[in-house]
C-alpha cells in the first residue's frame, strides 16, 4: 500500500478521534445531565473529642439514620473540627482513622467479666459492672487503707489501688477526678498523657 504523508495524518487522526469517542463512552443517544447528591446531606453532625491521646483534638462525626427510638445510626464520616481551638480542623493518622475503630466488628461495646476459674468472658450490664467495681474497690480499701504510719502521723493512704485518669477529658473533669481519688487516699494516680 502506497501512503503519502497527508494520507497518513488523515488515517491517524480519524483513528484517534474514533478511539477517543469510544473510550469516553460516546453514545448517539441524548446525554442526560444530572447532579450527584452531596454525601453528607442527610447526616446528623455530632461534635466530640478524639479518644486517642492527651491532645484532645475536636472531631465532627457524621451519622446516617433518623433519630427514631429503635433505629441505630451508622457512622459514615469523621473529620477534624475547624472551630476547635486545639486542632483547628486537622487530625493525625490515628484521629483520621476513628471511623474504622468505631465501625470495627472487634470493638468491645459492653462490659464483660471473666469469673475466677472460667475460660470465657460473659456480658454483663453497665449497672452490674459499676456495682462490681465499687464493691471490689470498697473491699480493697477497707482491707489495705493506712490511716497512720509507724510514727503515728496521719497519712490516709491507699497503696494497693491505682487509677489511670483520661487525659482527653477537660481540665474541670480531670481536676474533679484527681480530687475524688485523693480524697479516697489513692496514691498511684497517673494520666494517659504520660504513657
Amino acid at each position: 500500500m502506497d501512503m503519502n504523508r497527508r494520507h497518513f495524518f488523515r488515517v491517524s487522526s480519524a483513528g484517534l478521534v474514533g478511539s477517543s469517542l469510544v473510550a469516553l463512552g460516546f453514545s448517539p443517544t441524548a446525554a442526560l445531565a444530572q447532579t450527584r447528591s452531596f454525601r453528607l446531606a442527610k447526616t446528623t453532625e455530632t461534635r466530640s473529642t478524639c479518644p486517642y491521646c492527651s491532645v484532645s483534638c475536636g472531631v465532627i462525626m457524621y451519622t446516617l439514620g433518623d433519630t427514631a427510638k429503635n433505629n441505630k445510626p451508622a457512622l459514615v464520616h469523621v473529620e477534624g473540627d475547624p472551630d476547635h481551638p486545639v486542632n483547628r480542623g486537622t487530625l493525625c493518622p490515628k484521629g483520621a482513622g476513628l471511623a474504622d475503630m468505631i465501625n470495627s466488628p472487634n470493638r468491645l461495646k459492653y462490659p464483660e467479666v471473666r469469673e475466677p476459674g472460667a475460660k470465657e468472658w460473659k456480658r454483663i450490664s453497665w449497672d452490674d459492672a459499676l456495682t462490681r467495681i465499687a464493691k471490689h474497690m470498697k473491699a480493697d480499701r477497707d482491707k489495705n487503707f493506712i490511716a497512720k504510719n509507724d510514727k503515728g502521723v496521719t497519712v490516709n493512704r491507699w497503696n494497693t489501688t491505682g487509677m489511670l485518669v483520661s487525659s482527653a477529658s477537660s481540665n474541670e473533669a480531670g481536676y474533679l477526678s484527681v480530687k475524688m481519688l485523693r480524697a479516697m487516699g489513692v496514691v498511684a494516680l497517673d494520666t494517659q498523657a504520660r504513657i
